[in-house]
Order: C-alpha cells, then structure tokens, then sequence
C-alpha cells in the first residue's frame, strides 16, 4: 500500500516534531515545513531512519510566496496529500494590551491566523483535485482557544479565531470529503513552555506566578495520529490534551 503524505507546518521542533514523528512510525510519508533548516533536516533524518520518505521544505508562513512553494513542492514531490497539519505559531512578550506594539500584533496575526488560512487554502485545492479525493486538515488550536493567560491578547485572539477557521473549513469542504479538526494542547513539554517549569513560572489571573505542570509532547503525537487516520466519514472536530493538573478547568 502507498503512503499517505502529511504536511506539518513549524516541524522542527517542540509540538510539530513530535507529531510529524508519530505520523512516520504510522506510516505516513511527510512533508516537513518550518523556518529553519537545521532542524528540519535533523528530523528528516530520523523519519528516514524509521523508513518513510521526509522533505524538509523550509517555509516561513507568515509569507504567502513561502507557503505556495511549499504547496508547490509537496504536489510535485509526491503527487498528492492527505493531512495537513497546521502548527507552526508564535507568541508575543507578556505585556500589558494597551503597550502591545502594533508591527507585534501584526506579526501574530500574520503567523498564527493568515499563515494558517492559507496554508488551508493551498491543502483544500490539492486535496479537492486528487484522486481518491479528499483529505483531512487538523490545526493546532492551544488552550488559548478558550481561555487567556494575562497579556495575552495577541496570541488569544488569534487562538480563538482559529476556532472560527476550523469551523468554517468544516463546513465548507465536506462536499470534496475534506475534515477538518482542531486540536487544542495545554502545556505540552516543548521550548515555548520551558518559561512554565523555570524560576518563579508563569503569570496567573491572580497576580501571583506559579511553575505550572506540564506533559510529554508525544502525547500530542499520538492524538494527532488517532485524529488523522480515522476514515473521511468521521472527524474529531475538537480535541483537548493537557496536562493533567495544570490550571485551567479548575479556579486555581
């Protein structure tokens, strides 16, 4: 049987490594998109060692030309694709909302929201073309989907706006056997969190700061596996994986 391919955007590292090598020891061929080289290789490397196909695309997603040559290269590589995984995201230094700079803000949005979209969009125009047709885009949410962490604003609102992408894509690209997804992931053990378990932690509603717990990013991997090799006629629409008792459902 052929390998499906899957895309995973922001690969190189933390949440998008782990699941990109969850989706290999699954079987999946992948397609390994993030800004630096170095470490994309790296995991191409050990993907190839487990015995599927990997090529490390280096995209910057807040670029739209970035993200058409990936789509470009990921068609003309293998010929199809079968999962997106749309991960790659930045956050912004804690600070009041009313000091935030706006070439910040701009840079969140153009990363976490317009990046996804139209990596969205590109997945969509292969996916409908193919044959068999269809396919399967899962984005990475976040915790921040639902709920913000103080000085947060710009990574919040673009979280939640994720929602509302995902929701839309839904809908929108049942009638080409498309699913789309959303996974939303508290305090997965990755370089963005190591802020979380070092010194005095991180900023809590209260105004206290306190180390928060958190979890094996391969927890995430194995979730995104199980998301995406469920047949085109179900989704998992929404996901949530945290670490167990991390402050969040609670009024800690």
């Amino acid at each position: 049987m052929t390998a499906k391919i899957a895309l995973v955007t922001g690969a190189g590292t933390g949440v998008g490594k782990a699941v990109a090598t969850a989706l290999a020891k699954a079987g999946y061929n992948l397609v390994l998109a993030g800004r630096r080289k170095e470490p994309l290789d790296q995991v191409a490397g050990e993907i190839n060692a487990i015995g599927q196909q990997a090529l490390a695309v280096p995209t910057d997603v807040s670029q739209r030309q970035s993200i058409l040559d990936l789509f470009a290269k990921t068609k003309a590589s293998f010929g199809r694709l079968d999962v997106l995984f749309n991960n790659a995201g930045i956050g912004a230094p804690p600070v009041p909302l009313e000091e935030l700079p706006f070439e910040t803000w701009q840079n969140v949005v153009n990363t976490n929201l317009t990046g996804m979209f139209l990596c969205t969009q590109e997945a969509i125009k292969i996916m409908k073309d193919q044959n068999p047709q269809g396919g399967r885009i899962i984005n990475n949410g976040s915790i921040s989907a639902h709920a913000p962490r103080p000085y947060s604003v710009a990574y919040t609102a673009t979280k939640h706006a994720v929602t509302g992408l995902t929701k839309s894509t839904s809908l929108d690209t049942r009638k080409y056997n498309i699913c789309c997804g959303q996974i939303d992931i508290g305090n997965a053990i990755t370089p963005m969190t190591a802020r979380m378990a070092e010194g005095q932690g991180v900023l809590q509603p209260n105004g206290t700061s306190i180390q928060e717990p958190r979890m094996s990013a391969d927890n995430v991997g194995a979730a995104v596996v199980t998301m995406a090799n469920m047949p085109l006629d179900a989704n998992v629409l929404f996901m949530t994986v945290m670490a167990n008792t991390m402050p969040f459902v609670g009024r800690g």
